[in-house]
């Protein structure tokens, strides 16, 4: 039977939205969440992402109804929710522990809700088989927790908060406790899962990789306020400012003024004479400071003597060199205390290199993005 098609036959799957207008949430004097508006559309997969303390945890429990917000008002679907309790809500919920009765199979522990609402027993065995099979544990139910791997015990707790078929998915650092290859393995089941079902899905994490694999839309919280709203593209290869940049991945962060503007494109000079070009910027005037940003992997090493003249060149010499498996990242000295990052793909006929080289970095135009 095809999972997709039991699933919907099961229990007729409907996805709905979520709507967050000027939420804030205070702790005492502490603001948790600060003035937070947002619409996550319906069968969305939008990812809260930020570090430890950024609102994204509370924001997700306000939507749950764990939490009431100060202020602000909350909507799943057109249906007014702020005070509604959570039960009353149909909305699933998966965390980082599992939460799993550990002294029931994993028939019961996903029944459980459709049991607490009181639904026949044919319903249940109907909706049960159709939800493991959708989490590919067909011919699990008759097993303990205890019995599972961790990845097995994370689909039967995904498996128990769609069995009953909520409007939202709620995923609060689901795979937080599973090792690195298994993550990233269920980081992709999700995903897929997720397509099947056009579910409207919020997950929280502070994991930049995973928001960037998963999500459609990412808010990159921080002090309780959303810095960028985005797909996963826009948030990595255009950041709205100095903070998202640092937080997604890997940044050089290039400080200077502007010494001239030609049509298309800015020249900025740093303090120690080092010069770079980046696209011309609405609004950027002539001495004017700049902080712009720049991915390792889109810097490449230099070995001849030509160079397109668009790109801007660094000189510098190697300090330190971290080997990945399949990249290298080089730490280049390029002046006094400014140091590039440079990311080379571990390919065969690309050159190597070793601290003390001197070397040329170059990169073009459209790959440097001014942030502040």
């Amino acid at each position: 039977m095809n999972s997709r098609k039991g699933y919907q036959r099961g229990m007729g799957r409907r996805a709905t939205g979520v709507r967050l207008e000027g939420i804030s949430k205070m702790f005492g004097p502490v603001v948790a969440v600060d003035d937070i508006t947002l619409e996550i559309e319906c069968g969305e997969f939008l990812t809260l992402l930020g570090p430890s303390g950024s609102g994204k945890t509370t924001t997700l429990r306000i939507i749950a109804g764990f939490e009431d917000p100060t202020r602000g008002e909350v909507f799943i679907g057109d249906s007014p929710m702020t005070y509604v309790p959570p039960h009353k809500r149909e909305v699933g919920l998966v965390f980082q522990n599992y939460a799993l009765f550990p002294h029931m199979t994993v028939f019961d522990n996903v029944a459980y809700a459709l049991r607490m609402r009181r639904m026949g027993r044919k319903e249940i065995e109907r909706r049960v088989a159709a939800t493991l099979e959708l989490v590919q544990l067909e011919g699990y139910g008759s097993r303990l927790p205890k019995q599972l791997s961790g990845g097995q015990q994370q689909r039967v707790a995904v498996a128990r908060a769609l069995v009953f078929n909520p409007s939202v998915l709620l995923l609060d650092e689901p795979l937080g406790a599973l090792d690195k290859k298994l993550r990233e393995s269920m980081q992709i089941e999700l995903k897929q899962m997720h397509r099947k079902l056009t579910t409207t899905m919020i997950y929280v994490t502070h994991d930049q990789q995973e928001a960037l694999v998963m999500s459609d839309r990412i808010a990159v919280m921080n002090e309780g306020r959303i810095e960028q709203l985005g797909s996963s593209v826009e948030i990595y290869e255009a950041p709205a400012n100095q903070f998202v940049a640092d937080f997604i991945g890997l940044s050089n962060f290039l400080i200077g003024r502007v010494t001239a503007i030609t049509e298309g494109e800015c020249v900025v000079e740093t303090a120690d004479g080092c010069m770079f070009r980046l696209p011309e910027v609405d609004g950027l005037a002539p001495h004017e400071s700049v902080i712009a940003s720049l991915r390792p992997e889109k810097l490449f090493f230099i070995t001849g003597p030509d160079i397109d003249a668009s790109c801007s060149l660094f000189e510098g010499e190697i300090k330190e060199s971290i080997y990945l498996g399949e990249a290298t990242l080089y730490q280049v000295d390029i002046g006094a205390r400014r140091r590039l990052e440079v990311k080379q793909q571990n390919r065969e006929g690309m050159p190597t290199y070793r601290i003390g080289d001197r070397v040329r970095v170059g990169c073009k135009p459209g790959d440097i993005n001014v942030v502040s």
